[in-house]
C-alpha cells in the first residue's frame, strides 16, 4: 500500500507544486512507484510543471463522472516508468461538486498499485485544504524563510493538529546560506523550532529550479543534490540535511557572499 502523503503550505507561492514534482522524480530514482495528483482545482499547474500538459486528455473529474478509466487518466513522466500524475480538473464546477469522500476513495483505489501518493494541495486553509489532507496519512508542509509563510505555516501546523496524521514535517524551501549567515534570514533549526515540527528537508533557492520546468534537475545543481537529501529522508527516515551554508563558509564563502549582494 502506498504511503500518502499531502503536501501543502498555507500561503501561495512558496514552490509547493514545484517540490511535489522533484520530490516525486527524486523518490522514483530511488526505485519507487510514484503518482502525484494535482487535487489544486481551477488553479492546477502540477502537469505544467512536469512538463506533460499536452499529453493531458482526461483528469480527475472524468474518472469520478465515468468518461474514462483511471488507468486512461494517469500520465507517465517522460521515460520514467515508476513516475505518474493524474491531473485535476481545471473548472470552478469541479471544484465545487466533489467532496471529501470522492477523493479519498479514488486515492484508496490507486493505493496498491504505488509505493507513494504525493497529493499536491491547493493554497490557502479553506475547504480545498481540507479536501486534500483528508485523503492523506502524512503531510509535508512547505514554507520559506521570511515571516508572512511562516505566520501562515504556524495556522497550518494548528489545524494539522486536528487530524489524525501519522507524521507531519517540515521542509524549507528557497533557502539562502548568504542571508542566513548575514543575519538577513531565519536559520533552518530556528525555524523548526518557532513551529515544532520535524525538518524533512533544505531546499536552496536556486535559479536552476525556475529554469528546469519539464525537465529533470541537472545533476551536478545543488537543488539536485538537496532534493536527493530530502528523497532519503522521505523514504529511509534519516535525518540528513542539505548544507545551505557550506559554499559560502571560509574565506571563499565571503566573497561569494559579497557578490551575491552586488546582484
Amino acid at each position: 500500500m502506498a504511503r500518502k502523503i499531502v503536501v501543502t503550505s498555507g500561503k501561495g507561492g512558496v514552490g509547493k507544486t514545484t517540490v511535489v514534482a522533484n520530490l516525486g522524480i527524486s523518490l522514483s530514482n530511488l526505485g519507487q512507484r510514484v503518482l502525484l495528483i494535482d487535487v489544486d482545482f481551477g488553479l492546477n499547474n502540477l502537469d505544467v510543471v512536469l512538463g506533460v500538459e499536452g499529453k493531458v486528455s482526461y483528469d480527475i473529474s472524468d474518472i469520478v463522472e465515468g468518461r474514462c478509466r483511471i488507468k486512461q487518466a494517469l500520465i507517465q513522466c517522460g521515460n520514467r516508468k515508476n513516475l505518474f500524475v493524474l491531473p485535476s480538473g481545471n473548472s470552478v464546477y469541479t471544484c465545487v461538486n466533489f467532496n471529501d469522500k470522492t477523493i479519498k476513495m479514488l486515492i484508496d483505489e490507486l493505493s496498491p498499485v504505488f509505493d507513494y501518493i504525493l497529493i499536491d494541495c491547493p493554497a490557502g486553509i479553506d475547504v480545498g485544504f481540507h479536501r486534500a489532507v483528508s485523503c492523506a496519512d502524512e503531510a509535508l508542509l512547505v514554507a520559506t524563510p521570511n515571516i508572512t509563510s511562516l505566520r501562515d505555516a504556524d495556522k497550518v501546523v494548528s489545524i494539522m493538529s486536528s487530524y489524525a496524521l501519522d507524521k507531519l514535517g517540515l521542509i524549507i524551501n528557497r533557502a539562502r546560506g548568504d542571508l542566513m549567515l548575514n543575519n538577513k534570514m531565519m536559520l533552518p533549526y530556528d525555524i523548526r523550532d518557532l513551529l515544532k515540527i520535524d525538518l524533512v528537508g533544505i531546499l536552496p533557492e536556486e535559479d536552476t529550479v525556475f529554469l528546469s520546468s519539464g525537465e529533470s534537475l541537472p545533476t551536478k545543481s545543488d537543488s539536485y543534490k538537496a532534493y536527493k537529501i530530502l528523497a532519503n529522508n522521505v523514504h529511509k527516515g534519516s535525518k540528513k540535511m542539505y548544507d545551505v551554508f557550506g559554499k559560502y563558509s571560509g574565506f571563499i564563502g565571503s566573497i561569494r557572499r559579497r557578490l551575491k549582494r552586488s546582484v
